[in-house]
């Protein structure tokens, strides 16, 4: 089932989320539709806060348009950055309206420790857009978004753009 994403400004968006404490089939299912919302939208990745679950289960597909789908889905992720500051280039989110794109300083490493929807656990080291990808998904679990680590002239600008948007929509 195609599940609603939440959108910015929705102050969800914005709070840190809890801990996944047992994998149930609610939240198989759950995982299950986020990949399905995620693959509909087009998007590469999915945190469960965009879809109004304040729990720490993201989903995503790195893979390139020519390769085979490689989708993942994490229950209570850590993640340890490292590697050097690289530029992730017109990044975007599936809640953040107007199909808004920035540039965002990132690490071109994480190291992740996780869990599957068995339970098992799943340690990997991520490089380049894996791992520009986790980051990003890690970041809506802690309640920020990329829209957080662009300056403050291009947010204030944004949140224009998205006020008078906002407006426009709600008189019609």
């Amino acid at each position: 089932m195609i599940l609603d994403i939440i959108a910015y400004p929705d102050p969800r968006l914005h709070q840190p989320c809890q801990p996944v404490p047992v994998v149930t089939d609610e939240i198989r299912q759950l995982a299950a539709d986020m990949l399905e919302t995620m693959y509909a939208a087009p998007g590469v990745g999915l945190a469960a806060p965009q879809v109004g679950k304040n729990i720490r289960l993201l989903v995503m597909d790195p893979a390139a348009k020519d390769e085979s789908p490689q989708p993942r889905v994490l229950v209570n992720p850590v993640l340890k950055l490292e590697g050097e500051e690289i530029l992730s280039e017109r990044e975007g989110c599936l809640s953040v309206p107007l199909q808004y794109r920035a540039d965002v300083w990132r690490r071109s490493r994480a190291i992740l420790d996780a869990q599957d929807l068995d339970g098992n656990p799943v340690h990997e080291e991520l490089e380049g857009f894996p791992a520009i990808v986790m980051q990003h998904e890690y970041d809506h679990l802690e309640g920020i978004l990329f829209i957080d680590r662009i300056s403050r002239l291009r947010r204030t600008l944004y949140e224009s753009k998205v006020k008078k948007w906002l407006k426009r929509r709600n008189a019609g």
